[in-house]
């Protein structure tokens, strides 16, 4: 099965399998973000960080490769009173553009090594000045816990690697840490996550 069909299987059903409220680290993180603007998310499937920041005010852009997440995240854009607006791409043939962006948001964004060495590049260009680049996703070590993520390491993230891709963003937070996920039916339980915001200097 390829990528697409994988996620648009998980997102054609009926529930929220991610749920509808924030990513609680995104959420609790908001004050690093500049009090508004642009807002790109990665991987944004069934948008509920997308329409969270919608509510906040930003004009936000989400994009992933499934069309029943594209679905359900307007679906539920409309339920809460706001617009975003959503690109069915795959990640690795999209267009970041060029200082485009004032924040960036990858919450659970797993992509192969070759994949993130072939976009991070062009998400920092993309940040404008002071733009912020938000990540949360699992570490190798979540390979153990089993409540959630991808079981492939090549996909799983530490904060080496997203240094090591991000070496000339001004390091706002960064952790690698045990914490209680309960979004919806795939992510729930103890994991162990890495944690990265970072700002592009002007």
């Amino acid at each position: 099965m390829d990528v697409q069909s994988f996620w648009d299987e998980r997102f054609g059903q009926s529930e929220y399998v991610y749920g509808t409220e924030p990513n609680s680290f995104l959420a609790e993180s908001i004050h690093y973000l500049p009090p508004s603007g642009r807002v790109l998310c990665l991987c944004e499937g069934e948008g509920r960080n997308a329409v969270f920041l919608a509510r906040l005010g930003y004009q936000v852009s989400g994009v992933d490769v499934s069309a029943e997440g594209k679905k359900k995240a307007e679906r539920l854009a409309e339920q809460q009173g706001v617009s975003i607006e959503y690109h069915l791409a795959d990640l690795s043939k999209f267009d970041f553009g060029q200082q485009r962006w004032d924040a960036v948001i990858s919450i659970s964004a797993h992509l192969p090594s070759t994949v993130q060495a072939d976009i991070y590049p062009q998400v920092f260009n993309a940040l404008k000045e002071n733009g912020v680049f938000l990540l949360e996703s699992y570490h190798p070590k979540q390979l153990a816990y089993g409540t959630g993520g991808p079981k492939d390491v090549d996909m799983l993230m530490t904060l080496e690697i997203i240094r090591n891709h991000f070496p000339d963003l001004e390091v706002l937070h960064a952790a690698e840490l045990e914490r209680e996920v309960t979004e919806g039916t795939f992510h729930t339980g103890n994991a162990y996550v890495t944690q990265f915001i970072g700002r592009k200097p002007k």
